[in-house]
């Protein structure tokens, strides 16, 4: 993994809970996020792959890969971001994720870009 100031992404995420699309009742809660990514580096960067590890409330753990997001491998140019939104569904009022987004930048080295821990709760779930 390259760490270096040329391949620099950082990755902020917003969170909200679906009341809409959720049904407590049925141990059913739907959250959305969105994801912004941006490219401190000094060159390119197009995101390849990702993976996600969501943990819900119950400390069930459920990994999931492919390639891009939702459809796209979108190419960062340096100072540039990318914003997408997409959403999970949890068993629990509560639950966290966090990842990496596979890189390759415009010299083809490959490097991870970290997704940091951040949580999904149903409001008023953690008073």
């Amino acid at each position: 993994m390259n760490t270096s100031s040329s391949h620099a992404i950082t990755v902020k995420v917003d969170t909200r809970y679906l009341r809409e699309q959720s049904d407590p009742s049925a141990s059913r809660y739907a959250f959305a996020y969105t994801v912004n990514i941006h490219n401190e580096g000094a060159v390119s960067a197009q995101l390849i792959d990702r993976k996600w590890v969501i943990t819900d409330g119950n400390g069930e753990v459920q990994e999931v890969e492919g390639p891009g997001v939702v459809g796209e491998q979108p190419v960062l140019e340096p100072g540039a971001s990318h914003t997408y939104s997409s959403g999970c569904l949890l068993p629990t009022p509560v639950g966290t994720m966090q990842g990496s987004y596979g890189m390759r930048s415009e010299d083809q080295t490959e490097f991870r870009a970290e997704i940091p821990l951040f949580r999904l709760a149903q409001p008023n779930a953690l008073n």
